[in-house]
């Protein structure tokens, strides 16, 4: 998949798809206008779907934004950085004070929408040309348009939908969608996939049946549909070919890549390095670079940028025995202590690092800034969180407690090597749990503050205002592209 995905740069495909940046402000639409080509001259072999697919494929590494503020948002990381004033973007949705008026946010609506719009391409047109094959593409495009949507609607609720491309006006005429809408999209797109993918993919990184699956079911407990939730996820369980790794410190090196632990993984590479004034055009992770220890020298890691910073409650949260612990945090003191590496101190140092997407050291140097082509794929959708959203699912909709534990635990085993630290606790304790479980073992993972919001538990948060920063305030751009069209969110 990482050389699958060094095509996806090439001129000539960036003009095919008439490259998405904003969904629905009027530079994105100019863009359309410049690049839309004729659809006579194109979807008409499967060369054409495929390219097309590739650059569906190309927007997911634009979602290091997502994962990286994800973590920011919660109270498992401060935002870090060199000041106050280091992305000052981050620096306000770390403190939530974030307004209308944030280049970050619109990063996310922008990029998320550019993904949503290609995929929208390829469905326009998916019945123009018959081939062998083609039931499989037509399912990815729509498994990677349910992704998009669902970052959307995760940080911004009710947003406009569309299953044809965005053309100039749609802003002044389609309205936001209500959530439930919006997620009925995303369910129809995810059935469709789970029913016509297999769970062997056509090229490592692609999406497979489990892939969709595993969206299916957390989109379900999103909305709080815990019994279809429990069917897709104990099916996924059962009949897919997924398993826990034996050492979780092995997940997030490169050896760890794409293994038996994956269920979906976002792909990134070493090649074609980006600039700054380009952050989303780079092909490495770019939350990596800025996740990374500042002026670091020493072995195993490189240096970055010191965002991103675990706090103590969040290292606390860790049990006595708990092997993950050293494989998530990094202790930048002790590992001094231990290697002679040295280090600077950045905004809001903390002396922890999230040791999962710290920059690796490299056998050989990329091209460009090496802080924007760290090759580190992010590991989107793991078999870990399919066994504990499966527990939440049969634990919080009254269903099976003893099969809740039975999920939970299984977890647990592999995080302490024995089983003396199984749970048996049952009703809220059991949910109680679930969700301590969830925060060790997805820490640093970006999945923390959407995990609070969806449970009623938000005011977790230093800063947090209820009825407000549940969802993220609509870019302000936006808003005035609708002319009127479009109403804020509440409290922004």
């Amino acid at each position: 998949m990482k050389t699958y995905l060094r095509k996806i740069k090439k001129l000539s495909l960036l003009i095919v798809m008439g490259l998405a940046i904003n969904a629905c402000g009027d530079d994105y639409l100019e863009d359309v206008s410049t690049y839309n080509i004729d659809s006579e001259n194109y979807f008409n072999s499967e060369d054409d779907y495929y390219n097309a697919l590739i650059a569906v494929y190309d927007i997911l590494q634009s979602t290091y934004a997502n994962v990286i503020l994800g973590e920011i948002a919660s109270n498992n990381t401060l935002c870090g950085g060199e000041s106050a004033t280091d992305v000052v973007g981050w620096q306000q949705i770390d403190d939530m004070i974030h307004t209308p008026v944030n280049s970050n946010l619109r990063d996310i609506w922008n990029w998320m929408y550019a993904g949503v719009n290609r995929a929208n391409y390829i469905l326009e047109f998916q019945d123009k040309t018959d081939f062998e094959g083609r039931e499989t593409i037509i399912a990815e495009a729509r498994f990677l348009r349910a992704y998009f949507n669902f970052e959307l609607v995760k940080w911004f609720g009710p947003i406009p939908i569309k299953e044809s491309r965005f053309q100039l006006g749609d802003e002044t005429t389609i309205p936001r969608s209500p959530v439930e809408d919006v997620y009925a999209l995303i369910e129809t797109d995810l059935i469709y996939a789970v029913n016509n993918l297999t769970y062997t993919a056509p090229q490592t990184g692609r999406a497979t049946k489990g892939s969709a699956q595993a969206l299916l079911g957390k989109v379900y407990l999103y909305q709080d549909k815990f019994p279809e939730a429990a069917n897709v996820l104990d099916l996924l369980i059962m009949d897919g070919p997924y398993d826990l790794v034996t050492d979780y410190d092995t997940i997030f090196e490169m050896e760890g890549e794409n293994g038996i632990e994956s269920v979906f993984e976002v792909q990134y590479t070493d090649v074609e390095g980006a600039g700054f004034d380009c952050l989303q055009c780079s092909e490495g992770n770019v939350a990596v670079g800025f996740s990374g220890v500042r002026n670091y020298s020493g072995p195993l890691f490189t240096p970055g940028f010191s965002f991103n910073v675990p706090v103590q409650e969040a290292v606390d949260e860790f049990e006595d025995g708990d092997l993950r612990k050293d494989v998530a945090i990094l202790d930048i003191q002790a590992w001094a202590d231990e290697t002679g590496a040295t280090y600077g101190t950045g905004y809001e140092h903390t002396g922890y690092f999230n040791r999962k997407y710290l920059p690796r050291t490299r056998s050989t140097e990329a091209a460009g800034d090496l802080n924007l082509t760290n090759p580190n794929n992010y590991r989107a959708i793991r078999f870990a969180d399919v066994l504990l959203m499966a527990a939440e699912a049969f634990n919080r909709g009254n269903i099976n407690d003893t099969k809740a534990q039975n999920f939970l635990n299984r977890v647990r085993q592999r995080a302490f090597g024995d089983t003396e630290h199984n749970v048996t606790a049952t009703g809220d304790a059991l949910t109680q749990a679930i969700y301590h479980e969830r925060r060790v073992e997805l820490i640093g993972e970006g999945h923390h503050f959407f995990d609070l919001v969806r449970t009623g538990r938000g005011t977790e948060i230093p800063g947090f205002t209820a009825n407000k920063n549940e969802l993220f305030p609509i870019p302000l751009q936006e808003i005035q592209f609708s002319n009127g069209n479009w109403e804020q969110n509440p409290g922004y």
